[in-house]
């Protein structure tokens, strides 16, 4: 895509139903999150050691129905509490290494990357869905009620991590920074819109889980998205159920979580991106209400992007959001 062909969709919103009970579904499933008992230990990472000037941490936590969840830690030494990066990953992989992490670390930040469970990470994750587990985490438990779809329960595992880190005496909430591409990216959208008293501001770069029936439209069903034509192609063959599963598909799609986001939001999209249709991304920023800043990338797919990684730097660093 242009930058005129992005600018032209300025006032597109996204195709995939916002379900009218949104708002009080989600707060029925955070309120479910908030009546885990907080279990979760911190200890020396087995993968590294720790340096004189930060400590590599392990931390796993009980999630919903009981599953294990891992994150790496890196803490920082300090005096006084420090900035924190929450990081979700991309689809489907794991948090990256320590050392990839380190750089936070070094401009005195703390940092938590958690692993998605049933993914390329330590995290375990406890199944139970109902319907077809055989392609895609999107359709897992599609079959069934919203409460019980995959991506329901990791939403729910992230709001017992934020639980978990408005303890952490060491941590500054008054900085608390959400980064994330891809899955990454959704995550982080629905982190800042469940969690808006923790999350002070958040780097999303093109975003995963967004607009799919758009998805679907553009025949763009594949690779990451791929569990939506698998599903289609083998339990609703002649699509008399498409409303329904879109409808439900609408619990997790980033452009409904967009409308919630209350903190700054720095956006980022490869315009040559064939992952996460650019056209997808503009449903979501188009939804966010809040402070917010788009940068367009001639020429980059759904791959890194140095010079968005500099910006958020620079976005975190700074003691106020800056735009």
């Amino acid at each position: 895509m242009t930058a005129s062909e992005i600018e032209a969709l300025g006032g597109y919103y996204g195709a995939t139903p916002k379900p009218t009970d949104f708002e009080a579904f989600w707060q029925a499933r955070m309120a479910e999150a908030d009546a885990v008992p907080l279990d979760y230990t911190v200890t020396q990472a087995k993968e590294v050691p720790s340096w004189d000037s930060c400590d590599f941490l392990d931390l796993w936590f009980t999630g919903m129905a009981g599953a294990r969840i891992y994150a790496k830690y890196l803490r920082p030494h300090s005096d006084k509490p420090v900035p924190l990066v929450l990081q979700f990953h991309g689809y489907p992989g794991a948090s990256r290494s320590f050392a990839e992490q380190a750089s936070f670390a070094g401009m005195g930040m703390a940092l938590i990357a958690m692993d998605c469970p049933g993914q390329a990470g330590y995290s375990v994750d406890a199944g139970g869905f109902l319907g077809t587990t055989v392609s895609g985490h999107i359709v897992a438990g599609l079959d069934g009620p919203a409460e019980g779809m995959y991506y329901v329960r990791l939403h729910q595992d992230i709001r017992i991590l934020c639980r978990i880190v408005r303890q952490l005496q060491e941590i500054d909430l008054r900085r608390v920074f959400v980064n994330g591409g891809s899955q990454g990216g959704g995550l982080g959208l629905a982190c800042c819109a469940l969690n808006p008293g923790l999350i002070n501001r958040a780097a999303i770069l093109y975003p995963f889980l967004s607009d799919f029936k758009l998805v679907w439209d553009l025949g763009a069903d594949e690779i990451a998205y791929e569990g939506i034509r698998y599903y289609a192609r083998w339990f609703d063959a002649d699509e008399h159920q498409q409303d329904r599963w879109f409808r439900q598909l609408g619990y997790i799609d980033s452009k409904n979580f967009a409308t919630l986001v209350q903190c700054p939001v720095l956006f980022g999209t490869g315009l040559e991106d064939v992952i996460c249709p650019p056209q997808t991304q503009c449903a979501v920023y188009n939804n966010l209400h809040c402070e917010k800043k788009r940068y367009l990338f001639p020429g980059y797919g759904h791959e890194e992007i140095a010079e968005f990684d500099d910006m958020l730097l620079d976005f975190f660093c700074k003691e106020e959001a800056v735009l």
